[in-house]
C-alpha cells in the first residue's frame, strides 16, 4: 500500500458514496422561527445519521468495526487488526493505535506467513505516520506553539526521548533504509526531526532535505500569527472563513464554520482595540452548526451584510444550506426556508452576482453529484421580496457534477457577470452571459472550449481577478491532486506526478491563454481552501492556498505566493511565515485592524478527528506603501456593488499607472472583505479614482483623491465621504 493508493482510498469512498435524504422528521410549526426550525432540522438529520456512512467519522468506524468482527482465518484477524487500528489513529487515539500496530507488526513476524511483505510494510508506514501526527498535535496544536507548525521548524527546543516523534523518526529511517527513493518518507522524516528540535544536524545525511530547500524568492517579512492574542485561534475541523464589517461599525468582524454537524458557526465582534468577542450566543446562532465554507453578501439591500452556510460537501448524506439573514442589531435569522433555498443537497461552494442587472443580487450554488444521485447546479434569482427563484435549467446553468468552485466574472467587458465552474473529475465549465432572450428569458451558453478554460479536470477552488492589471480579468483554476511525494520532489527540484493548477490569461477577444508555467504558478498546491488579495500594498494580487487532502497521511505546507508586478510569482511562504503544515481551508483577506493594509485569516482543520487544528490571523507587519480604503453603496445598483469596477490611476512623480480592481469576495472557497483595500505601492498620489457601477455601467470619477483614507463611495455622489477609522495594535487590549 502506498502513500498514493492509501490516501485516494478514503477520498473515493466519499465521492461514490449515495446521499440520504435531509427532509426526514423535519417538522415546521408556525410559531417558530427560522432559526429554531433550522436549529430542529440540523438536531434532527445529526441524530438520524448513520454515521458509520461518513469515512471520515473515525470513532463511528472504530465502533462498526469492533461490533462487526474479523473475518474468519488468520488473514481475516491480521486484516481486521490493520483496520482497527488505522481508524484508532484517524480517531485521534495515537496511543491506542501506535500500541495495536506494534502488537501486529510483532504477530506478522512471528507468523512468518508468505506474501506477508507489503502488508508488513503498510502497517509500518501507518505507524510511522501516526507518530508523527501525534507529535504533530502535541507539539504545535496542543501546545499552541505555532512556530512548530512552520516550515522549515528550525532553532527549537528539544523534545524529550520518550516524545512520539522520536520514534516516528526512527521509524521513518527504518522504513528508507528499506525504500531509499521513498521521497514521501524522506519529506516526513526531515519533519520527524524539525519537530524533536534536531533539524538540520540530527537527519542522516543521505536523506537531509537542506533548510536552503525552502528559502523564499522574495522577503517578505514576517507576517506574524495574532489568533490567540486577539481570541480567535479556536480548534476545529475544516471550515469557511469570512472577516468583513457585519455589524456596522467601522471594523472587520470574523465568522467561521467547521463541517461536521457537531461543529458551531462562531461570530467574533472586533471590539475595535485590537481583541475580538465571541457573540454567537448574543447573535442567535447557537444550533447553527455545520459548514464546509461561507458565502457573504446584502442580498436584501438593507445595509448588513447576509451569510450563507454552505453544507453537505464530501458526505453520503444531504444537509440543507442556511440563509443567514443580518438583522443590523447585533443577531442573525435564518431565513431558508422563507426564501426558498431549503434543499438537502451537498454543497461547499456558492457565489453572489447579480446577473440580470437589476439591482439585486442573486446567487449561484455548486451541488455534488455522485453516480447514485443527480444534484444539478441551481441559479436562484433574486425575487426583490426575501425570496428566491431556481432558474438554472431555464437559462442554462444547470451543471452536473461533483461541483467544487463557483465564480462569478465579467470576463469580456460586456456590463454582467459570467460564470466559471469548476467539477472535481470533469471538465471545467465557463459559461457566458448571453444576456435577455427574445422571449423575456435569459440565457447563458457554454463556451469552455473556444475560450480553452477546460483544466484542470482535478480543480478544487477557483477565480477571476485581473493579476496583471490590465482591466481584463483573468481566471485562476487550482489543482487537487498531489501527494507528499510530489511535494517533496517539488522541493528537491526533481520530477513529479502531481497536479499543477491554471493560470489563464485573457486574451481579450474571448480566449485565454494558459500562463501557469512562464509565471511561476505551475507549482503543487493541493489547494483545499484559498483567496488573494495584497499582501505587499503594490497594486498587484497575491494568493495564498491552503493545502492538504482529506487523507491522513498529508503533510505540507500552506503557501503564500507574492505577484511581482503581473509577470511572475514569487514564493514567500518561509519569509513571510506562511508555512504552517496543519490543512487550510476557509481564506479571508481583509483589513483587520484598520492600518490600512491586509491581513490574512485562515481556518485551520481536517476533516478527521486526528486534524484538528487552530484557525489562523496573520497580522501584516506593513510595506511602507500608500494605501486607500473604499467602501462602496450601490444605489441602483446591488447596496454591496458586487462587479463594480474600479480604476485608480497613480501619480508616479514622472509617470501615471493604473490598477484595476472588481468588487468581489475573492477565491471560492473563504470570503475577503467587500471592501476595496487598495495597495498603491510607491506611488505619491492619486490622479484618479473611476468607477463603474454594476447595474447602471455609469461612471463616477473623483479627482486627486488623498491618499492613506478611508473613503465611503456612493453611486452618483458629487465627491467622496471620508470616514474616521481608527487604527489598533493587535492583542493590545487582551
Amino acid at each position: 500500500m502506498t502513500l498514493r493508493i492509501s490516501r485516494l482510498s478514503i477520498l473515493l469512498v466519499a465521492l461514490l458514496a449515495a446521499c440520504g435524504d435531509a427532509r426526514s422528521g423535519a417538522q415546521d410549526e408556525a410559531s417558530e422561527s427560522g432559526t429554531e426550525r433550522m436549529v430542529e432540522r440540523l438536531a434532527q438529520i445529526a441524530a438520524g445519521i448513520d454515521r458509520q456512512q461518513n469515512p471520515f467519522a473515525a470513532s463511528a468506524q472504530v465502533e462498526a468495526l469492533v461490533a462487526r468482527g474479523p473475518e474468519p482465518g488468520v488473514a481475516g484477524g491480521m486484516s481486521f487488526r490493520g483496520q482497527h487500528a488505522l481508524m484508532l489513529s484517524y480517531a485521534g487515539r495515537f496511543q491506542e493505535a501506535t500500541d495495536s500496530m506494534q502488537s501486529l507488526l510483532d504477530a506478522i513476524d512471528a507468523a512468518g506467513q508468505e506474501g506477508s511483505a507489503e502488508f508488513r510494510k503498510a502497517v509500518a508506514e501507518r505507524q510511522a505516520i501516526t507518530l508523527l501526527k501525534w507529535e504533530e498535535q502535541l507539539d504545535c496544536v496542543e501546545a499552541r506553539e505555532v512556530d512548530r507548525c512552520l516550515l522549515p521548524v528550525m532553532g527549537i527546543e528539544g523534545r524529550p526521548a520518550d516524545a512520539p516523534g522520536r520514534e516516528a523518526a526512527r521509524a521513518f529511517e527504518r522504513l528508507l533504509k528499506a525504500d531509499p527513493e521513498n521521497e514521501g518518507h524522506r519529506w516526513l522524516l526531515n519533519i520527524a526531526y524539525m519537530l524533536l528540535g534536531e533539524y538540520p544536524a540530527g537527519v542522516p545525511a543521505q536523506w537531509l532535505i537542506e533548510p536552503g530547500t525552502f528559502t523564499s524568492e522574495n522577503e517578505l517579512g514576517r507576517f506574524p500569527n495574532r489568533a490567540a492574542d486577539v481570541g480567535l485561534d479556536a480548534q476545529g475541523h475544516a471550515g469557511g472563513a469570512i472577516m468583513d464589517d457585519f455589524d456596522r461599525d467601522g471594523d472587520l468582524d470574523v465568522m467561521v464554520s467547521g463541517w461536521l454537524l457537531d461543529d458551531q458557526v462562531q461570530y467574533f465582534e472586533n471590539d475595535g482595540l485590537g481583541g475580538f468577542i465571541e457573540r454567537t450566543d448574543q447573535a442567535g446562532l447557537r444550533g447553527i452548526v455545520g459548514g464546509l465554507n461561507l458565502r457573504h453578501a446584502d442580498f436584501d439591500n438593507d445595509g448588513f451584510l447576509d451569510v450563507l452556510v454552505l453544507r453537505g460537501a464530501w458526505l453520503p448524506y444531504g444537509q440543507p444550506n442556511s440563509l443567514l439573514r443580518n438583522g443590523g442589531d447585533g443577531t442573525f435569522e435564518d431565513v431558508t426556508e422563507a426564501a426558498g433555498l431549503l434543499d438537502p443537497y451537498s454543497t461547499q461552494t456558492a457565489d453572489w452576482a447579480d446577473y440580470d442587472g437589476d439591482g439585486w443580487l442573486d446567487l449561484y450554488v455548486g451541488n455534488e453529484s455522485s453516480p447514485s444521485r443527480r444534484n444539478p447546479n441551481q441559479l436562484f434569482r433574486n425575487n426583490k421580496d426575501g425570496t428566491f427563484s431556481d432558474v438554472a435549467m431555464a437559462v442554462g446553468a444547470d451543471l452536473v457534477g461533483f461541483t467544487k468552485g463557483v465564480a462569478w466574472g465579467d470576463y469580456d467587458n460586456d456590463g454582467d457577470p459570467d460564470l466559471y465552474v469548476s467539477r472535481m473529475g470533469q471538465p471545467n465549465v465557463l459559461l457566458t452571459n448571453e444576456g435577455p432572450t427574445a422571449g423575456g428569458g435569459w440565457s447563458f451558453r457554454d463556451v469552455t472550449s473556444e475560450a480553452g478554460v477546460a483544466e484542470p479536470e482535478m480543480s478544487f477552488p477557483v477565480w477571476f481577478w485581473d493579476y496583471d492589471n490590465d482591466g481584463w480579468l483573468d481566471l485562476y483554476a487550482s489543482a487537487y491532486f498531489a501527494g507528499i511525494e510530489d511535494v517533496a520532489a517539488e522541493y528537491l527540484g526533481i520530477p513529479h506526478a502531481g497536479e499543477v493548477p491554471r493560470l489563464y490569461r485573457n486574451n481579450r477577444d474571448g480566449t485565454f491563454t494558459d500562463v501557469a508555467v512562464e509565471t511561476g504558478v505551475d507549482r503543487i498546491q493541493y489547494v483545499m481552501g484559498s483567496n488573494y488579495g495584497d499582501v505587499d500594498s503594490d497594486g498587484y494580487p497575491d494568493f495564498y492556498v491552503g493545502t492538504g487532502d482529506p487523507g491522513f497521511e498529508a503533510t505540507m505546507p500552506n503557501r503564500m505566493f507574492r505577484n511581482d508586478a503581473g509577470q511572475r510569482f514569487q514564493e514567500v511562504t518561509t519569509s513571510g511565515g506562511f508555512g504552517h503544515f496543519q490543512k487550510g481551508h476557509g481564506v479571508s483577506f481583509g483589513d483587520v485592524d484598520s492600518d490600512g493594509d491586509q491581513d490574512i485569516m485562515v481556518n485551520m482543520g481536517g476533516a478527521l478527528p486526528a486534524d484538528l487544528s487552530r484557525n489562523l490571523l496573520f497580522e501584516n507587519p506593513g510595506q511602507g506603501h500608500h494605501w486607500v480604503t473604499l467602501r462602496l453603496e450601490g444605489v441602483t445598483s446591488n447596496r454591496d456593488a458586487l462587479g463594480a469596477r474600479v480604476r485608480v490611476t497613480l501619480d508616479m512623480g514622472d509617470r501615471t499607472e493604473e490598477i484595476h480592481k472588481r468588487v468581489s469576495a475573492g477565491g471560492s472557497f473563504g470570503a475577503n472583505s467587500l471592501q476595496l483595500e487598495i495597495g498603491l505601492g510607491v506611488a505619491v498620489g492619486i490622479r484618479e479614482i473611476a468607477i463603474t457601477w454594476p447595474t447602471t455601467g455609469g461612471a463616477d470619477r473623483y479627482l486627486d483623491v488623498e491618499v492613506d483614507r478611508v473613503y465611503r463611495v456612493v453611486e452618483g455622489a458629487a465627491e467622496l465621504e471620508p470616514l474616521t477609522v481608527p487604527a489598533f495594535t493587535l492583542g493590545s487590549a487582551r
